[in-house]
């Protein structure tokens, strides 16, 4: 609950006074998918060929977050929740900022991933869903955690005691475990182009 003497002070910069100092538009590219689906490898290819163009960018990993904002939240549902809601409304307002923010979270939930889209703004968000089968994450396991969670070592593990909601209609769709990284930063940065959300390099 939001105290009552709280209000909202105005800027004297709009966001789009800041996104035509940065020569861009402020958005979220929200990458979501299975651990070890290649969402934190690709997001970074992403945002490196972003700097390369000029724009000014931020990487917001799972893990990252989890060591110092949400390192107070477990991994119940209720705690996943508040994690992604705390996350939407930090990249928000790197988003104001005329920021071109990347999150690579597993956000397992449509709802979690539905609530942040609209409380950014269908032009300011986009759904980037890194599929990937299970079996090839499991075969992966670059940390080791599929074997723990398999063997019931962690609980409320996302793709095999915890479920994940695929999105339905994201607004691009990676198949990790066919199309090669380069082909899938290329990929993304054409979508960005046609939407006008960065400049033409």
């Amino acid at each position: 609950m939001n105290s009552p003497h709280v209000v909202r002070h105005k800027s004297l910069v709009e966001r789009e006074d800041r996104e035509k100092l940065h020569g861009h538009k402020g958005a979220v590219l929200w990458f979501t998918g299975l651990s070890a689906s290649g969402k934190s490898t690709l997001s970074h290819m992403v945002e490196k060929r972003l700097y390369v163009m000029g724009a000014s960018t931020y990487v917001f990993d799972g893990d990252n977050v989890r060591h110092g904002l949400c390192g107070d939240l477990g991994f119940s549902e209720k705690d996943r929740v508040e994690n992604i809601r705390r996350i939407g409304e930090m990249v928000r307002l790197f988003v104001d900022a005329g920021i071109i923010a990347l999150t690579a979270f597993i956000s397992p939930f449509r709802a979690d991933r539905q609530n942040v889209k609209t409380r950014m703004g269908d032009d300011r968000f986009v759904e980037i869903f890194v599929d990937c089968p299970l079996e090839t994450c499991i075969a992966r396991d670059p940390k080791g955690i599929y074997a723990r969670a398999l063997r019931g070592e962690i609980k409320d593990f996302t793709g095999i005691s915890s479920p994940y909601e695929p999105p339905e209609n994201a607004d691009i769709v990676i198949r990790s475990d066919r199309e090669s990284f380069d082909e899938a930063v290329s990929k993304i940065l054409e979508f960005l182009k046609q939407k006008n959300l960065i400049f033409q390099e």
